[in-house]
Parts: C-alpha cells; sequence; structure tokens
C-alpha cells in the first residue's frame, strides 16, 4: 500500500518546535514510545501488515523547497540551521516496531528523542485512516462533510469565540481532513484562526498553531526530577524561544503543582495556559486566581482549550471566562473525525527516557483528570508522592 501520507509536515506544529528545542540541548536523549488502545478496539486481520507498509513508505518523504520557504516565512523562530536539518530530515521506519496478536495491535517507538519525536501523530493518523478502511466502514459523503463543518463553524462565530483546528491524530482520514480545511477556511472568516497541521496551514494559507506537549515537561522529569519538571521544562522553552510560542501546557502534573511553579516571571513572559484535561470551568477560575495572585490582570492573557471540544461545552465555557479572561479554543476529533463511524480512543505516549549515558528512565502523565494518567502503577505512585498528589 503507498503511503497516505502526502507530506513530511503533515505532522502536528508542537513536534516540529519540541524537535528544535530537542536537537539545541538534548541531541542525545533516547525516548521510547507505546500505542495505547484506550478504546479497545479490534483491529482486523492483516492490519499490522497494512500498518507496516504504510510506515515503510513514510522513509521517501521529505520537505520540499515550497516547504521550507513557508516555515521560514511564516515562522521565523524556527532558525535557519534547523530548516536545514529537517530538509535532511527522513523517517526511519526500523524506528518502529508493529506486532499483531488476533485483534491486539501493538506500536513502539525507539530511537534518539530528535528523531523519534515526530512519529506519534503520523503513526496515530494512520492507525484510524486504515482502521476505516480495513473494516469498510462508510462516511458520508463530501458534501455533507463540508455542509457540517459550515454550520459548526458558523456556529462557533455566533459563539465570538476564535477556533483553531486539532484534530490531525484522531482524524477519519487525509481525505476528510482536507474537506474540514477546505469549509474552515471557506467559511470560518471571523472565527477560524489556524490548524495545528503544517501541512494543512499551508495548503489552505493559514497559521500553523501549537507550542509542546506532555512529553516536553515528561522528559524534563527524566533528566531532572519530578519536582523540577515543569521549572525547568519552562526555563528551557524560553531559552529557545526567548518569548515566542507562548502558551504553556498545565497539566503535565496537575495543574495545582504547575502553578506553584508558574511563578510572576513565567506568569508574565508567557502570554497563557493550554487546558487539555479536568474541569474546564474549575481550571478557568484557577488561572483567573492565579493571575490576579500576581497583580496581573487575566484579560492580558489567554487560556487556550483543548479537552474533548464540541459546541456544548465551548459555548458553556465561554459564557463563564468572557470578561474574565481571554480564551481560544482548539477543536479537533468533532471537525475531522464526525462523519459516521465511531471516532477511535487512542494514544501514543512516551514511556520511557534516557536523557544522556544513563539508565531509561519511566515517565509518567499525571492529569487533572486521573483516565488520562499513563505510565506505570509504580512510578505513579512515586511521582504522586514526590509532588505530594491525592
Amino acid at each position: 500500500m503507498p503511503s497516505i501520507l502526502p507530506s513530511l509536515l503533515d505532522n502536528d506544529f508542537y513536534k516540529f518546535t519540541m524537535q528544535q528545542g530537542v536537537i539545541r540541548l538534548f541531541p542525545s536523549a533516547r525516548a521510547r514510545y507505546q500505542f495505547i488502545n484506550r478504546g479497545k478496539h479490534a483491529f482486523p486481520p492483516g492490519f499490522a501488515k497494512a500498518l507496516r507498509e504504510a510506515v515503510d513508505a513514510m522513509a521517501s518523504l521529505q520537505l520540499t523547497r515550497e516547504e521550507k520557504h513557508f516555515l521560514r516565512v511564516t515562522c521565523p523562530y524556527l532558525d535557519p540551521v534547523y530548516l536545514d536539518f529537517l530538509a535532511g530530515y527522513r523517517y526511519n521506519p526500523e524506528e518502529v516496531h508493529i506486532t499483531q496478536t488476533g485483534e491486539a495491535l501493538e506500536v513502539r517507538v525507539e530511537g534518539l528523542w530528535y528523531r523519534t519525536i515526530l512519529w506519534e501523530v503520523p503513526l496515530m493518523s494512520l492507525i484510524c485512516e486504515l482502521y476505516y478502511q480495513l473494516n469498510h466502514l462508510e462516511r458520508i459523503s463530501d458534501a455533507e462533510v463540508i455542509e457540517n463543518t459550515r454550520q459548526k463553524i458558523e456556529n462557533y462565530r455566533d459563539l465570538n469565540v476564535t477556533v483553531a483546528e486539532f484534530g490531525t491524530r484522531r482524524r477519519h482520514s487525509y481525505g476528510v481532513h482536507r474537506l474540514v480545511l477546505q469549509a474552515l477556511q471557506q467559511y470560518g472568516a471571523g472565527s477560524f484562526v489556524g490548524t495545528s497541521n503544517v501541512h494543512m496551514a499551508m495548503l489552505y494559507q493559514t497559521k500553523p498553531i501549537g507550542t509542546h506537549a506532555h512529553e516536553w515537561f515528561m522528559f524534563h522529569a527524566a533528566r531532572y526530577g519530578f519536582k523540577m519538571s515543569n521549572a525547568l521544562g519552562l526555563e528551557h522553552w524560553v531559552q529557545v524561544y526567548r518569548g515566542d510560542l507562548g502558551i504553556a501546557l498545565s497539566d503535565t502534573y496537575t495543574t495545582d503543582v504547575f502553578f506553584q511553579q508558574f511563578d510572576k516571571m513565567f506568569s508574565k513572559l508567557f502570554d497563557g495556559v493550554r487546558h487539555d484535561s479536568g474541569d474546564p470551568l474549575e481550571f478557568a477560575d484557577k488561572v483567573i486566581q492565579h493571575y490576579q495572585g500576581m497583580g496581573i490582570n487575566p484579560l492580558s492573557k489567554t487560556i487556550t482549550f483543548s479537552d474533548s471540544l464540541n459546541y456544548e461545552k465551548v459555548a458553556r465555557i465561554a459564557e463563564h471566562c468572557r470578561g474574565r479572561i481571554g480564551m481560544s479554543f482548539g477543536i479537533g476529533t468533532s471537525l475531522t473525525n464526525d462523519v459516521g463511524p465511531k471516532a477511535m480512543n487512542i494514544v501514543i505516549k512516551m514511556t520511557e527516557a534516557q536523557p544522556g549515558e544513563g539508565e531509561w528512565t519511566e515517565v509518567v502523565k499525571l492529569s487533572d483528570e486521573k483516565g488520562k494518567y499513563t505510565g506505570s502503577e509504580r512510578m505513579i505512585h512515586l511521582a504522586k508522592e514526590i509532588l505530594h498528589i491525592e
């Protein structure tokens, strides 16, 4: 099967921004990632073989001259050395290990972190697309996809909120993703502000959006310990980006722990924070209270909400936050995988890191929502004990 992915940039923007940071600060670090089948999906016979062929085909992807020009013009904080590196980057399929036992799929990734960091999002999008294909699941027509997306973005515009599309990893397919972006660009004036997918941003002449992901802080915990992971993760981000890309992810080790280290310097320097788990209204109240306690006007800051959003949830959040703090919304699966078949519930997470020449260290994520915890029970217990998390 030929590659379903058309471009090296068919990936989330924060993977490239983190990659530049890893190359600059941690070039010898190694990482391991694991596929987690949260939805207990049953994979049909031959799935691993089809996925293997699609992954192998990714070895031929390379940055084009036009793509490099787009990044240089659109993202001036990506330096020329990094763009030259990316022009020479090739996926190495040997870093990806795929097995299938009956209906169970196992996918593992291992290698240098600066290389393996790009695998997670395209692997997830390939797993989703092949799952629908090989199970012969029918979707609604192209015209219906466009019409549904038009209605959604017009409803968001009526709420007077800005929306970015964040749905690459669990999209129905590349084809549906293109239709959604086409409709957002055509009908979204005044509300649609960009996409997390760099390839789509280039195709539809919109802004690529993103900063960093949980793995940035998870690695810092492996390298420096749980107590220092948030502070040093933020410090290193500032070291690389000098004030650009200023939305900080707050829930790798719970929001409460994050705000203990999000001091006045970070609070002033970062443009805002991203909400990705737990009750969004409670989170908003905590953030507003935090900024007020620092003597900072919350209306000068932004919360980017990105946790399983749909219209009803966005409407509730917007009503709660309006006039109190800036807000924006990153909407994923409800845009890119609302076409008939049930959306998949899957993730790929970093499980271990080797910061240098030392030993492999397990990593964990302790979201505000316990169902989103990742990592071994032993390491989760240890992290909670060290960080005094109930």
